[in-house]
């Protein structure tokens, strides 16, 4: 685990932000079923009141997805830790994770503190903009980033050990496993009116398909929006 660096220690917050306030957060995502001790300490570190618009603040910290802008939004933190954890809890090593949809940037926050190298990819470029701005205030110096559409991936930097991806598709993208090392794992949700999370593992005799559950993304959509 890559441990933060002084940066942090300047966003620490006060009163609804507060490391009170993100201490509960933890003890809920414990509650639910959240176990990874990495998971829950980078979830403890980071301050997700950085990726919302200052009239968001207080609302940071609680369980809950928030609008971002542009259609999109932060995701559910116990949604965050719980595909996190999938993602990690494997004997293969991850070092290069591939993200679909940096969006706010702050699933890509926890990813660089738990992994070697992170690739993210976004269709909106001021999202990605003012994403990169927030890593960049955090002086987290192991992301890429790219404009892109989510289902393309970035086949420039394949293989990936991992990939997470927070849009959903209406069926797996074929590019994107093709994008994975043996041994690799992708978690995202699938589906348009009814969305189900899953966990695929890529094996030598095919892939291996887990169902984590319902859940509610923002669909996965083409093109790029400048």
């Amino acid at each position: 685990m890559q441990y933060p660096n002084a940066a942090f220690e300047k966003h620490q917050g006060l009163g609804m932000t507060s490391q009170r306030t993100r201490n509960r957060l933890v003890d809920r995502l414990v509650e639910k079923g959240v176990s990874s001790s990495n998971v829950l300490e980078v979830m403890r570190i980071v301050p997700r009141h950085l990726f919302l618009d200052e009239a968001m603040a207080s609302r940071s910290y609680e369980d809950t997805a928030l609008p971002i802008g542009y259609g999109q939004t932060i995701s559910q933190p116990w949604v965050v830790a719980k595909m996190t954890q999938w993602l990690l809890d494997t004997s293969q090593p991850i070092n290069r994770v591939l993200e679909i949809g940096t969006g706010s940037g702050y699933q890509t926050a926890i990813l660089s503190l738990l992994v070697d190298e992170v690739f993210s990819v976004e269709r909106i470029q001021p999202l990605s903009e003012r994403a990169m701005g927030v890593l960049q205030t955090l002086e987290l110096d192991n992301i890429q980033f790219s404009l892109s559409d989510g289902h393309w991936g970035w086949p420039d930097k394949a293989p990936f050990d991992a990939i997470i991806s927070a849009a959903s598709p209406a069926e797996l993208p074929q590019e994107l496993i093709n994008q994975l090392k043996m041994g690799g794992r992708l978690v995202m949700p699938i589906g348009e009116t009814k969305q189900l999370l899953y966990g695929f593992e890529k094996t030598p005799n095919g892939i291996i398909e887990t169902c984590l559950g319902e859940v509610m993304f923002v669909p996965m959509k083409e093109g790029i929006e400048a």
